[in-house]
């Protein structure tokens, strides 16, 4: 009782006031060199861009000649340019099917790689590889030969294993729409393998104790994959996603090769085709290239700003 009556009197020990951590200057220096190269190299040519967008500039202003300043007019010649209007509105069009396609086919091979034995699993993965990996121009010159009018294994097979005769000859790059069939199949092929993996690597990050407990509860497979998968998924879908819309806005050397093997230039350019037309003229390329990076950061906006409210939810 005595001690229990001394430890009660005593006083209280003091205690150590807790300190904040304060920022540590040394791990935002480490950051410097990085942001100073990307600021180098991404800043100054998209400032030289903006300038020269501004400017009356052509190829004798790469012998010297002085720029004269002009103001919006290389804006408003492209801008009052219907022809530049349905360029744009085909490049969206473009870039939105391509980059859908190739979400739904990307999540649909990721969750068979998510099912299937390990043998299937290593042929799919080691294909998708091979796919990724190969250069365009390379990969390019393949898809021109399955296509190609009349030595294609395309019209070979459409003729002779499905029985449409009407396609014996057909010359898939000389119809705009044809040609951007071949076109939205060419992207996608080479834009599916980053989606697989990506999706693949969230797959595994599903718990399996929650979908078990699903299971258990009656829960179907479909139920389970739109109810759990998803919206676990959701951060990984979004980026991948978002890729994606920038990367076919900008979609360049697939159209290039195919419109030199014979399409129709102005029925099937795209904006970073129409942007190379202008190689005599940079101040008009540079306002369309800047136009281009405007219409690239409307649509990510707008996309982030929906996920932004999701989160919110």
């Amino acid at each position: 009782m005595a001690a229990t009556a001394l430890a009660t009197d005593a006083p209280d020990a003091p205690t150590t006031p807790v300190r904040r951590r304060r920022p540590q200057l040394g791990v935002y220096g480490l950051l410097v060199p990085a942001a100073a190269v990307i600021a180098v190299a991404l800043g100054y040519p998209l400032v030289r861009q903006f300038v020269i967008s501004f400017q009356e500039y052509g190829l004798r202003q790469q012998f010297g000649q002085p720029a004269e300043w002009v103001g919006l007019q290389n804006y408003t010649d492209l801008l009052s340019d219907p022809y530049v209007w349905t360029v744009i509105a085909r490049s969206i069009a473009f870039c939105l099917v391509n980059a859908a396609v190739t979400m739904v086919i990307g999540m649909a091979l990721a969750v068979l790689m998510s099912r299937v034995g390990r043998a299937a699993r290593t042929a799919l993965q080691v294909s998708l590889l091979l796919a990724w990996g190969t250069p365009v121009l390379a990969s390019m010159t393949v898809w021109q030969w399955l296509f190609d009018t009349q030595y294609g294994v395309i019209n070979w097979v459409l003729v002779h294993v499905f029985g449409i005769d009407s396609m014996a000859g057909h010359s898939w790059i000389v119809q705009p729409a044809s040609f951007y069939v071949v076109a939205t199949v060419i992207v996608v092929w080479m834009s599916v393998p980053f989606v697989v993996f990506s999706v693949y690597a969230g797959l595994l990050q599903v718990p399996e104790e929650t979908m078990e407990a699903a299971q258990l509860d009656g829960a179907s497979a479909r139920q389970r994959f739109w109810s759990i998968t998803i919206p676990i998924m959701r951060p990984v879908l979004s980026i991948v996603l978002l890729l994606q819309v920038i990367w076919d806005l900008k979609v360049f050397t697939q159209i290039y090769v195919l419109q030199r093997a014979g399409a129709p230039t102005r029925d099937t350019n795209l904006l970073g085709t129409l942007i190379y037309s202008y190689s005599d003229e940079f101040s008009k390329a540079g306002a369309l290239a800047t136009i281009m990076l405007v219409i690239t950061l409307a649509l990510t906006g707008f996309y982030i700003r929906q996920m932004l409210k999701e989160d919110e939810l």
